[in-house]
């Protein structure tokens, strides 16, 4: 059985619609319930993504690959995975996605005036990723979290190819490892510079965010969001090149 481009297309941007539509929706949602601890935000946040990333897996890797990232995209391009015809349309329909779930989030935040305020405020931006005190509680330097996202993008991304190869034991399973790995990694970030590891999972909500005079950190900031997960996915991808296995 074979898919035909369009649909693969549609299906990385329905996939990228559902991830960023879970992380950003949760990230925003929770943010002025006061019954809710920042400690509990970040486990909400991470399990949404996560949850959501292995139910997308499931209902749409078979079709396109499920890659939902641009990063992934290159990293597979890079890997022998993804013919370099397709690189730029799925990256293309991945932001496309990403955009609409954004825009979809102001639309809903626009119906409530403390939820609006939360979510154009200067430490959301729409969930943007962001450094030097933008977008998290910390002030990280753009080194330490471009080091940070470069290493978590490399984990994020070796896993994705090692779990997924053709013929490969654990095959069935790679949703459920691939959703966990995120989860893990949104655990371990996400006080520090917001979480990307997806340069579409930041370019949407930076770009919307750029609308809003007090938000337009997020597009200025948003270069690193960029460069430091395909790196980190290029290095993954070199990483499975040698792992590869080797006739006897």
């Amino acid at each position: 059985m074979a898919w035909t481009t369009p649909q693969r297309l549609l299906a990385e941007f329905l996939g990228t619609f559902g991830l960023v539509l879970s992380v950003t929706w949760a990230a925003v949602l929770s943010l002025n319930n006061p019954g809710i601890d920042p400690t509990t935000r970040y486990l909400m946040i991470a399990l949404a993504i996560g949850f959501g990333l292995v139910g997308l897996l499931y209902a749409l890797a078979e079709i396109s690959g499920g890659h939902f990232n641009p990063a992934v995209s290159v990293a597979a391009w890079a890997a022998g995975r993804l013919p370099a015809r397709d690189l730029v349309p799925y990256v293309l329909s991945q932001l496309a996605g990403g955009l609409l779930a954004v825009a979809a989030l102001a639309g809903v935040a626009r119906g409530s005036g403390s939820l609006w305020g939360s979510a154009t405020g200067p430490l959301t931006a729409f969930a943007s990723q962001g450094y030097a005190g933008n977008g998290s509680p910390y002030t990280v330097a753009a080194g330490s979290v471009f080091l940070l996202e470069v290493i978590l993008t490399f984990v994020f991304v070796l896993v994705i190819l090692l779990s997924t190869r053709p013929g490969g034991a654990t095959k069935n399973l790679a949703p459920l490892g691939i959703g966990v790995t995120l989860t893990m990694i949104h655990l371990v970030s996400l006080p520090i510079d917001g979480t990307s590891v997806n340069p579409a999972r930041s370019f949407a909500p930076a770009l919307v965010a750029a609308f809003f005079p007090a938000d337009r950190w997020a597009i200025t900031q948003d270069w690193l969001f960029w460069v430091a997960p395909i790196v980190g996915g290029l290095i993954a991808a070199g990483v499975d090149r040698l792992l590869a296995a080797r006739p006897d």
